[in-house]
């Protein structure tokens, strides 16, 4: 593989790219707030004239992760979209939705964050407590810093072992919290296929999301469109197999890591960026 070049900054990426999908958490904010100047530096570049995504595997919709970064001091003129793997997700199961029209609605069983039932809003999906009556499984986040993975071990073996199928719209085995990192979604996820269940990923790395994203973009030339994110399993290596661009920013699960780590990573994962950057700024 060869060697990523080292940023200074955003700027020395001027006049190389048309297009940006940019990670949310790790990139931008982590989970306290935003990161020093990342608001400025997204506006700065949004300026140059490019064309932005936010691109998160988040297992909320579009919108609300939209609403949420403004909230916390991001400038919505910064970016032209903000997709999230929840929203692909949400899409796909609205179009089963309306294929299948008259049947009875299917339980579904949703692990997700704090109370949310976002994910389900406007389906046609009843919500189920448990693995033994459902139908579906829909993994959008975790509360893996309040519970172990054997409390999602028990909620997921009975569903598992009926062979209900799974759908993980946020493919994150690492998540940031207020107070450190926690396991993910992705976790969660890998947990149901150990339990030997079947899992339908959509997310980074995952092609739909990066799908959606080119399409919105009108379908440019692919060197000419850059991924910016803090995972290389994720991020570096979505990018990778959409034949995209990628930097690397080394906040977010990557703080801290030595250049030996990251090279034991690209080597494990089979992607290396082609930029290195320490953190998001201009």
């Amino acid at each position: 593989m060869t060697q990523p070049t080292q940023l200074s900054g955003l700027r020395d990426l001027q006049g190389r790219f048309d297009a940006f999908l940019i990670d949310q958490f790790g990139v931008l904010r982590d989970g306290r707030g935003p990161y020093p100047n990342a608001d400025s530096a997204l506006a700065a570049l949004k300026q140059t004239g490019v064309r932005i995504i936010i691109l998160s595997n988040s297992g909320k919709r579009s919108a609300e992760n939209d609403r949420r970064l403004a909230k916390i001091g991001f400038d919505p003129a910064s970016w032209d979209w903000f997709l999230t793997s929840g929203e692909v997700a949400w899409q796909m199961l609205a179009a089963e939705a309306t294929k299948a029209q008259g049947g009875p609605a299917r339980r579904c069983l949703l692990i997700s964050r704090d109370g949310d039932t976002s994910p389900l809003g406007g389906l046609d999906l009843e919500r189920t407590a448990t693995g033994e009556n459902a139908d579906i499984v829909l993994i959008a986040a975790s509360e893996g810093d309040i519970h172990d993975l054997d409390y999602y071990r028990n909620l997921l073996e009975p569903a598992a072992r009926r062979g209900v199928s799974c759908l993980c719209t946020n493919p994150d085995k690492i998540m940031l919290t207020a107070e450190g990192t926690a396991f993910g979604a992705g976790r969660i996820a890998e947990l149901y296929q150990e339990l030997g269940g079947t899992v339908r990923w959509i997310g980074k790395p995952f092609a739909d999301i990066y799908a959606a994203a080119i399409d919105f973009l009108g379908h440019p030339n692919p060197e000419r469109v850059c991924c910016i994110g803090d995972s290389i399993e994720h991020d570096i290596a979505g990018a990778a197999g959409a034949g995209l661009k990628s930097v690397l920013v080394k906040t977010g699960i990557l703080a801290g890591s030595n250049t030996q780590q990251l090279q034991s990573l690209f080597a494990e994962h089979g992607a290396s960026p082609d930029y290195t950057i320490d953190r998001f700024i201009w």
